[in-house]
């Protein structure tokens, strides 16, 4: 690949950080929301959720519309809509200001992961795009340790408002870094024809160092189908969007569950606010290990062999933290363990969705399925929270959360033979 495809996929992973820090930034806050609101824990859930179902709203909606418009303007705005959101959490005045505005800013970052999971495929080359998928998915706990770690060093003791500060103002950095180095997807230029259709390919093309082109086959410029969800369910791709949707749907239950409420509960454990965010930067250290050994196992192992793997180990690590531990570094290494492989099934599903899909219908059908599949990880901490409240105890809780992971293995099974492959 070119040094500028380099660069535009570097952009991407930098994005998918921001959407890693801005998703747990209300997980870092929520020690001190709960201490300064007097909320329970089964309130607490649905507050850690809102952005989640905002993103599932956000990747359903969004994700087609880049399909429509295109990717950069698409993410551009869901950039505006990040950067405004936070501002708004780090003055709220009650908890359902706070919800409301959450739900707002996941909207913005369900509409972002559709838009650079699409770019990142059709930006690299055949022989690196799945190990380019899985690096721009790692971008999500280096975004989560690098911020999470700057909170608890810096912003945390002084108060929960200053994290969302925090946020507001690099999401607001990324906006020019985006419009300079992140030209329009050649993929998406190429589908349908319309005017000024060669100077923009050339454009993009120019964008990510190749050479400018004469002519625009006539294949290329074929009119472009309407994408729609009822393409996605079209014989071809109905199997494959089910199956998918379920997978995710369920793991990603299992995923927040961890990410979620790992401060919350070394909070009740009795530990500071600060060392809970510590135990959860080691959660995502984790996360990016397992990811970045995905990346590189990619390239010599199938995807669909690894994830069943990732998923076996990603359900009895998740029971294994129910079990606690006498001190926080054994609450940390066991959440680090739970999310070396969460995450590392996370990752095998952005390369496998972006797969699964072809280019006129690839933003729109990532999209669905992170948006529906969002439902999910806006379902673990809500479920997770009344479980709690019921009486349910960590090590309960944790077994039910962790077989949304094993659930996961069960739909991968059934859609061998139905999906492309990248």
């Amino acid at each position: 690949m070119r040094a500028r495809q380099v660069l535009a996929i570097g952009v991407c992973v930098l994005l998918n950080a921001l959407d890693g820090f801005d998703v747990l930034a209300i997980s870092f806050a929520s020690p001190g929301i709960a201490a300064d609101w007097g909320i329970d824990r089964g309130a607490l859930g649905i507050v850690l959720s809102m952005e989640l179902f905002g993103m599932a709203l956000g990747s359903f909606v969004l994700g087609p519309m880049a399909d429509r418009i295109g990717r950069k303007p698409t993410a551009l705005a869901c950039l505006a809509v990040m950067a405004t959101g936070m501002l708004g959490a780090a003055y709220v005045g009650s908890v359902y200001q706070l919800a409301a505005l959450r739900f707002g800013t996941g909207i913005g970052i369900g509409g972002m992961l559709a838009c650079t999971n699409a770019m990142v495929a059709e930006y690299a080359n055949d022989k690196w795009r799945k190990a380019a998928i899985s690096v721009m998915a790692a971008g999500y706990p280096v975004g989560a340790i690098t911020g999470g770690a700057f909170v608890s060093a810096f912003l945390l003791e002084d108060g929960w408002r200053n994290v969302f500060i925090f946020g507001a103002v690099v999401s607001a950095a990324l906006i020019p870094i985006v419009m300079l180095l992140v030209p329009e997807s050649v993929g998406f230029l190429m589908q349908g024809g319309r005017s000024g259709r060669l100077a923009k390919v050339n454009r993009a093309l120019a964008g990510l160092g190749h050479s400018a082109v004469a002519a625009v086959t006539e294949p290329e410029l074929a009119p472009r189908a309407k994408v729609s969800t009822a393409r996605l369910f079209a014989p071809d791709l109905r199997r494959t969007t089910i199956l998918l949707t379920i997978a995710y749907f369920t793991h990603v239950m299992t995923f927040y569950f961890i990410l979620k409420w790992v401060p919350k509960i070394v909070v009740d454990m009795g530990y500071a606010p600060s060392s809970a965010g510590g135990v959860l930067v080691f959660a995502n250290i984790g996360g990016l290990l397992g990811s970045l050994l995905l990346s590189v196992l990619l390239l010599r192992i199938g995807l669909r062999p690894l994830m069943v793997a990732a998923l076996a180990c990603s359900t009895l690590l998740v029971i294994n933290f129910g079990r606690g531990a006498g001190d926080l570094s054994g609450l940390s290494w066991a959440a680090a363990s739970a999310g070396f492989f969460t995450n590392a099934g996370m990752v095998a599903f952005y390369s496998l969705i972006a797969g699964a899909y072809p280019t006129e219908a690839r933003a729109g059908g990532t999209g669905f399925v992170i948006g529906i599949g969002r439902g999910g990880a806006a379902l673990g901490p809500v479920l997770a929270g009344f479980l709690f409240e019921g009486g349910l105890g960590l090590q309960g809780v944790a077994v039910v959360m962790g077989l949304g992971s094993f659930i996961a293995i069960l739909a991968l099974l059934g859609l061998k033979g139905a999906a492309r492959e990248i």
